[in-house]
């Protein structure tokens, strides 16, 4: 089919456009004329002295507005039980920032246009370490105690502050955490603002210095995760005047995020996901191989339908090495390579067109009984195959685009709904051929074989819904309720699931002369292929000669 090539075409298209500006852990978020109060700007699992760095630059606010009234600037928010996230969707109606009180780990970095400064509010335990600059004006008596209480938290001698860049040691005998994609300069390093180290807790709330250069405010801060805040987090933006003011402002802002665990840059559940990829392509290139082999074995009672179903294997084993090679490089990059990226999503492409082509074809009999499908059947491939081309731009855009672009919601959108489709369509064609045969069993001599053909099909139809099922609502469930380091056993969950629904599928369907489903009838012609032939008025009175079981050929009367 030319539909394969219509997706290759698309995803190179998309690809040369998108990952050109595809940064991965290293975020790089360019808002203009944005005017939502609430921008979800990414989730990230830490461990035990990873660390958040975020650069704010550029941000445009109104200056009519009073913004140490309508409050602005971040959320950092800790998982309240394994992955479920502190806010939920009622909460985020309202604006975060606004709440003085809050039980939940939760950090605030509140900007004051008017004074310079920022405000920053530990809520709950916190055991994390923030380095950022401090106010310049703040005395520095206050300074010192800060520090004395950060050092003394933890039962040990102070440390000099006043010059600590990103790669040294912070207090309490914490790890070295090197600075992220940074080069050691000694110019640039005696450029660098004096920074200070706080403990984060309830008593400790540091007052961080606010630039401002041409109208525009920026400033950074690095948060170092403590051993007993690792989790999943999430870093928010807010604009709480155009909530509570009832009138939306536009404003701008660039930012630079960087997540990093220890020798990481992979959140917490996806640092094992190169080892799982790579291990399910060997195991779906094996069982690829087995297939060819079961097809080499019987091969007078192979159809093309088979061979399908051996390149899906092969395409869904090599789309998992590329996407293991992928997430490597993010490991050790930060930021995928896109070469190789392209090589996954071209793959990815093909997989996706074969499997739902592969079921749907199945579903109809083709190849097997048939090899012509009615106008009902081509419908359907007219359907779920455009669905299949919009689904797969709809995950490209969505691996390619930041999490704070309003875009990626939108696709988001468009992928779990075109999705759902197209599982729910692939349905109807085995439904169809169901009915069929059991119109069939009823009405001319074959009605055991048509018996076991139902019987077949209607576990075909089971395992689909099954494999569905699982994959888009059970997997997604036991998802949110794993620990936070745990959540890559969802995408175990998903390849296991689909390895199990393609042995039993080639297995039901496979080349032998026992399989009722390729059993061919011994006694009659086919009633669908009867049907076909007398429906042209030029082939009316055609008889047709079969030879009988004792050599002697019997003629067949003419239907009219």
């Amino acid at each position: 089919m030319a539909v394969p090539h219509i997706q290759l075409s698309v995803a190179v298209i998309l690809l040369l456009v998108l990952l050109s500006g595809c940064n991965a852990r290293i975020h790089k978020l360019r808002l203009e004329n944005e005017t939502r109060f609430a921008i979800d700007l990414n989730n990230f699992g830490f461990f035990a002295n990873g660390f958040l760095k975020v650069s704010l630059s550029s941000l445009w606010l109104n200056d009519t507005v009073n913004y140490s009234i309508y409050l602005v600037g971040f959320s950092l928010s800790r998982s309240r039980v394994n992955g479920v996230l502190s806010y939920t969707a009622e909460e985020t109606e309202a604006c975060p920032p606004t709440k003085t009180t809050n039980d939940e780990p939760l950090i605030l970095f509140l900007i004051d246009s008017k004074h310079l400064l920022v405000n920053v509010s530990a809520m709950g335990v916190q055991d994390n370490f923030l380095i950022a600059k401090a106010k310049s004006d703040e005395p520095k008596e206050k300074k010192k105690v800060t520090k004395r209480a950060a050092d003394d938290s933890n039962g040990e001698p102070g440390k000099s502050d006043t010059n600590q860049d990103d790669d040294k040691e912070i207090p309490g005998g914490q790890e070295k955490v090197p600075p992220a994609n940074e080069k050691s300069n000694p110019v640039e390093d005696a450029k660098k603002p004096e920074e200070t180290t706080f403990l984060l807790n309830n008593s400790v709330n540091p007052i961080l210095a606010l630039d401002k250069r041409n109208g525009l405010y920026n400033f950074s801060f690095r948060l170092v995760i403590g051993p007993k805040d690792q989790g999943l987090y999430s870093l928010k933006f807010h604009y709480c005047r155009n909530k509570m003011a009832g009138v939306k402002l536009p404003y701008a802002l660039t930012l630079d995020v960087v997540e990093k665990n220890p020798g990481s840059f992979l959140s917490a559940a996806e640092i094992p996901l190169s080892r799982l990829y790579i291990c399910m392509a060997g195991v779906f290139f094996a069982a690829a191989m087995v297939w060819v082999y079961t097809l080499m074995k019987h091969r007078y009672s192979v159809f093309k339908i088979h061979w399908l179903m051996a390149a899906l294997a092969f395409t869904k084993s090599t789309s998992l090495v590329f996407h293991s090679i992928n997430y490597h490089f993010i490991n050790i990059e930060g930021h995928p390579i896109e070469g190789w990226a392209v090589m996954y999503y071209i793959t990815h492409l093909l997989k996706g067109a074969l499997l739902f082509i592969t079921l749907a074809l199945i579903g109809t009999g083709w190849a097997f009984v048939k090899y012509i499908l009615s106008d009902k059947e081509k419908k359907i491939f007219m359907i779920v195959i455009p669905l299949q081309v919009l689904a797969n731009v709809a995950y490209i855009i969505i691996e390619s685009t930041e999490e704070g672009y309003s875009e990626y919601y939108l696709w988001k959108e468009i992928l779990f709904l075109v999705d759902l489709i197209c599982c729910g369509a692939i349905l109807f064609p085995v439904v169809w051929s169901i009915r069929h045969l059991q119109e069939a069993s009823s009405t001319d001599g074959k009605a055991a074989m048509n018996l076991e053909k139902l019987k077949l099909f209607r576990h075909y139809y089971v395992m689909i819904v099954c494999y569905i099922y699982f994959t888009r609502i059970i997997a997604i469930l036991l998802k949110i309720t794993m620990p936070f380091q745990w959540q890559w056993c969802y995408e175990f969950l998903v390849e296991v699931s689909t390895l199990i629904f393609f042995v039993l599928t080639g297995y039901k369907f496979r080349p032998a002369s026992n399989n009722p489903y390729l059993q061919l009838p011994l006694d009659e012609e086919d009633v669908e292929m009867d049907e076909v032939v007398t429906e042209s008025g030029a082939l009316e009175g055609i008889s047709k000669v079969k030879k009988t079981s004792n050599g002697r050929e019997r003629q067949k009367e003419p239907t009219l």
